[in-house]
């Protein structure tokens, strides 16, 4: 199983060197990838319920420049409040500087005054995103996009082409999202389940994306039920043997993250020496 870190970039003071400093430091000690949120425009302040500060693309366009090994992954983008053929060209070009190493990770948003912040209706958010999956696929491959209802036919020469296939991550835990990620993703990743719940789930999607292997992950908070790294170590292990590919976790304010990176990360491997 795999360990991964959620760049904090959900502190409206933070300095995006303290975020990349963070990414940095992830690569040094083994991790094997590096997530960050979206939210465009929320309702409420970043901090416990939105992350997002600094877009995610761009941020994740300055680690891929100071990184050479770590995943780059979006956790999630709100694809729906997203212009598909310009989010298919950040993603491709990303991918130019990181070859090999991008997660698109997509979700549907769940929050209806963010929709219409930005004027796109609520209600139309799952039928847009798997159109938008579709189209950006298309484009990648070097393919005319079927025509389509929310984004028209999208005809014209589209560059850069990626180097590799950009891995696709469907997070979320409603059945849409679970058939989504059965259906079209290379990943899946989960929050707020326990480990047997986990293995639960982790069966249903074996069966659902049957005879594909999805990889399934897990995203963990460092909260008030988890505070010290030997109860994170003990979940991560229950994680383990539920069948988890990846847990990707949130080790709290950027500034005080150094220290249970490294902890963690030497323990965890004390635990895995032959």
């Amino acid at each position: 199983m795999k360990l991964s870190v959620a760049l904090s970039n959900d502190e409206s003071a933070v300095e995006p060197s303290s975020i990349v400093a963070q990414a940095r430091l992830a690569e040094d000690l083994g991790y094997a990838g590096v997530w960050v949120p979206d939210h465009l425009l929320p309702p409420g302040p970043y901090g416990d319920v939105y992350g997002g500060v600094y877009e995610a693309l761009m941020l994740l366009s300055h680690v891929a420049a100071v990184t050479e090994r770590v995943t780059l992954g979006t956790t999630v983008i709100i694809v729906p409040l997203r212009e598909p053929v310009l989010l298919a060209k950040q993603l491709a070009t990303l991918e130019r500087l990181a070859p090999g190493r991008v997660v698109f990770g997509v979700g549907v948003g769940w929050d209806s005054d963010e929709f219409a912040a930005v004027g796109v209706p609520f209600s139309e958010r799952g039928a847009r995103t798997d159109e938008a999956i579709d189209l950006i696929g298309a484009l990648h491959r070097g393919e005319t996009p079927r025509p389509n209802h929310f984004f028209g036919s999208a005809t014209g020469v589209f560059e850069p082409r990626p180097t590799a296939p950009v891995s696709v991550m469907v997070g979320g835990m409603t059945g849409p999202a679970f058939r989504r990620a059965a259906r079209v993703a290379d990943r899946w990743q989960a929050f707020g389940l326990t480990p047997d719940e986990f293995s639960t789930r982790r069966a249903d999607l074996d069966r659902l994306s049957a005879p594909r292997r999805i990889s399934a992950g897990i995203m963990l908070s460092r909260d008030d039920s988890c505070k010290s790294v030997a109860e994170l170590l003990d979940l991560l292990h229950g994680y383990e043997t539920a069948g988890a590919d990846e847990v990707t976790i949130h080790f709290g304010p950027s500034a005080q993250t150094s220290a249970p990176m490294t902890e963690l990360m030497d323990r965890w491997r004390a635990a895995h020496q032959p």
